[in-house]
């Protein structure tokens, strides 16, 4: 079925947006991004070079449950039960604990040993020929630090409760269904398109996995199932889905028994066969094939994803003009080492550890539980997220390729699609999240999309996945590898067609030696706001700073270096790759050349060069020695500048594709060090990483 859906070509009428006639949204369960990609090449996976710091000079990989280092390790379905690995908490709290507001170094503490294994190709073969084939983001996180229903709440309505409003949010589950005078009552997204005019359904067989259709925990849906069901003599809640239960209320194509065949996927197949199929669709896929660990298992739900592309390219016309976004809701508590772009966390005093240049009051939990909420603790100031990177997957004919995407986007960005699509805007969706998360158009090439060849690619037989399923429940599962014969994960080299993305950001330091500081200037001249995570690697234990930047804006902060007489080091992450680190020392000793060094570094796209300012603001000279760590072999190179002057030094990036790791060192002055890893972006589509990997 792959095969199939590359060869059919994009309806390219307008070479615009416009061409996209139907949306189709499946939400798989419970996978994080390092779990089923991390060994991927080409993406954001284990052999990413420039990850968070830990405690003892620990990496992000030598996670500690308490008692002992347990580092990812491979869920072998040679060896053991991989296909139907247990599941793990995913609650608001110990999401909230695993993260611990950024610092994630006591992961399987939280989330059990288990929540450290992650498969390789063979144990999720059809999702990597589904990347292989068409477009992964790596830098797509679900919505908030909880589990299932807050998360598909910003799937279909932009938030987790009217947090514009301020008055309400959901962090933890639901636990039924419920009668209709109970349940949340704030408006979803497919109730706006109704009032827009443009056509949706849910696809669900609704006694199966209720919990995946947030639509049931709605009074008005709730309501409207409950109305027909009293004027409609026979009637039953199994009732299957038609023309006039829709008529009697819209509100049913979301909770009816719109997909009884739920395994089948014959009501859906049928709808576009029949040229019924909806502008927006959403699938809800039964228990045994959501790839909720336990339940179900990566054979099966690939299965059932081949089902969807076998349904949709029954009809070419019909899948010349879709888009399938295959996303999944959250992690469970499978681990993922990329700390989640965040509004500033509080500081044990209060204080909020971190900037922004948008305003962040909907992201916080100061809001009361929403009626038809259970469980839901007490508002206490922590940010709700984003969570931790999940897959997503673009299959569409205006995505093909094989591509890897890296801007930064949730569940929410799925809304901002349709919106761009459709015209129909979600007011519940924050000014933080529109500020961040892209709308997934950067995935699209909807100029050229058919200008490629495909290769023929795998199909999977639902005998052999039950069959596979069957084989590993009579294995135990697989054990987690003793702490002396663990290694770290490995993700092989190689490179990916990667989309262009928006991004130009920039940090420079600056010290003050008069009051023991050093301050941090946050630039963004690039047309996507970013956040920006600082760890001080000289105080681990504090909370990381971070710094949301709109486009076109600025941040400045500064840390006190006293008490550490005057050192500092302060390790700076940002997306798809970007790192800066600074160390050194805001006193100078006596007898030292007093040179005030500072280290500049702004992107040429023009010219496909890093500028390099060397700046001596001190009265005597010094001598500045840079140069490439990666991507170039060439020898580093010595500047010397006079006090008060500043020389350039241009990086020429063209063979590198943009990317570049330079250092910058001060002469007889071992303590000072600058590093700019990162890639220069032209607007034009490229490749990822070529040093990223790990055999």
């Amino acid at each position: 079925m792959i095969a199939r859906a590359l060869a059919i070509p994009a309806n390219n009428r307008t070479g615009t947006i416009a061409d996209v006639g139907h949306v189709v949204i499946l939400t798989q369960e419970n996978r994080s991004f390092d779990h089923y990609f991390g060994t991927m090449p080409g993406v954001r996976g284990f052999g990413d070079r420039f990850t968070i710091p830990l405690p003892g000079g620990r990496s992000v990989w030598e996670q500690s449950n308490g008692t002992r280092i347990v580092m990812p390790y491979h869920l072998d379905g040679s060896t053991g039960n991989a296909q139907r690995v247990d599941g793990t908490p995913h609650t608001w709290d110990d999401a909230q604990a695993a993260w611990d507001n950024g610092r994630m170094a006591q992961w399987p503490l939280h989330k059990r040993d288990h929540s450290m294994g992650y498969y390789r190709q063979a144990e999720v073969a059809f999702q990597h020929a589904l990347a292989d084939a068409f477009t992964l983001c790596d830098a797509y996180h679900c919505s908030l630090q909880a589990g299932t229903n807050p998360n598909r709440l910003f799937l279909w309505s932009g938030s987790n409760g009217p947090t514009a409003a301020n008055v309400a949010a959901v962090v933890n589950e639901w636990d039924s269904p419920g009668p209709p005078d109970q349940g949340y009552q704030w408006k979803t997204y497919p109730e706006r398109l109704e009032e827009a005019g443009v056509s949706w359904k849910v696809y669900h067989s609704v006694p199966d996995n209720f919990t995946d259709n947030p639509l049931v925990g709605f009074r008005q849906y709730r309501a409207a199932a409950a109305a027909y069901l009293a004027q409609t003599p026979g009637a039953t809640p199994l009732t299957p889905h038609d023309d006039s239960m829709a008529a009697f209320s819209p509100l049913l194509k979301g909770v009816a028994n719109t997909m009884p065949d739920g395994v089948a996927l014959d009501t859906f197949r049928a709808d576009i066969l029949a040229g019924r199929l909806a502008q927006v669709s959403w699938l809800v896929a039964p228990e045994s094939y959501c790839e909720h660990p336990d339940p179900s298992s990566p054979v099966q739900g690939g299965w059932y994803m081949q089902q969807v592309l076998n349904a949709l390219t029954a009809r070419p016309e019909v899948w010349s003009k879709t888009v399938l976004f295959v996303n999944y809701d959250e992690n469970d508590g499978f681990f993922d080492h990329l700390p989640p772009p965040a509004p500033p966390s509080l500081n044990p005093d209060g204080s909020s550890a971190g900037r922004s240049t948008c305003e962040i009051a909907a992201e916080r939990h100061t809001h009361a539980a929403p009626p038809g909420s259970t469980e839901q603790p007490a508002p206490d100031g922590r940010v709700y997220g984003m969570g931790p990177r999940v897959p997503m997957l673009v299959i569409s004919p205006w995505s093909r390729g094989g591509w890897v995407h890296s801007q930064v986007f949730d569940h929410t960005s799925v809304i901002r699609f349709l919106e761009q699509r459709f015209g129909v805007i979600e007011p519940n969706i924050s000014a933080w999240r529109r500020a961040v998360a892209g709308d997934l158009t950067t995935a699209f090439d909807f100029a050229n999309p058919n200008a490629q060849q495909w290769p023929a690619l795998p199909t999977l037989d639902l005998a052999d996945a039950e069959s596979l399923r069957a084989q590993q429940e009579q294995l135990a599962q697989v054990a987690v590898p003793a702490e002396n014969s663990q290694a770290f994960p490995p993700q092989p080299r190689g490179i990916r067609p990667s989309r262009a993305l928006p991004y130009d950001l920039n940090v420079d330091d600056r010290a003050n030696e008069a009051i023991d500081v050093v301050e941090l200037d946050f630039i963004n001249a690039g047309t996507a706001g970013a956040v920006l995570q600082v760890y001080d690697r000289l105080h681990l234990e504090r909370i990381p700073r971070r710094f949301t930047v709109e486009a076109g804006k600025r941040l400045t902060d500064a840390w006190d270096t006293g008490a550490g007489g005057g050192r500092y080091d302060l390790w700076v992450i940002g997306p798809n790759g970007f790192h800066r680190h600074f160390s050194g020392s805001v006193r100078t000793t006596p007898g030292e050349a007093h040179a005030l060094p500072e280290v500049q570094v702004r992107h040429d796209p023009n010219r496909h060069a890093l500028i390099v300012s060397l700046t001596n603001r001190g009265s005597e000279a010094c001598v500045f020695v840079a140069g490439h760590l990666a991507y170039q072999q060439r020898a580093p190179q010595a500047f010397l500048v006079d006090g008060g002057t500043t020389v350039e030094w241009r990086a020429g990036l063209t063979r590198e594709h943009g990317w570049y790791d330079i250092q910058v060192a001060l002469e007889n002055a071992p303590g000072f060090a600058r590093r700019f890893p990162g890639r220069l972006e032209t607007g034009r589509h490229d490749i990822s990483d070529p040093a990223m990997g790990r055999p």
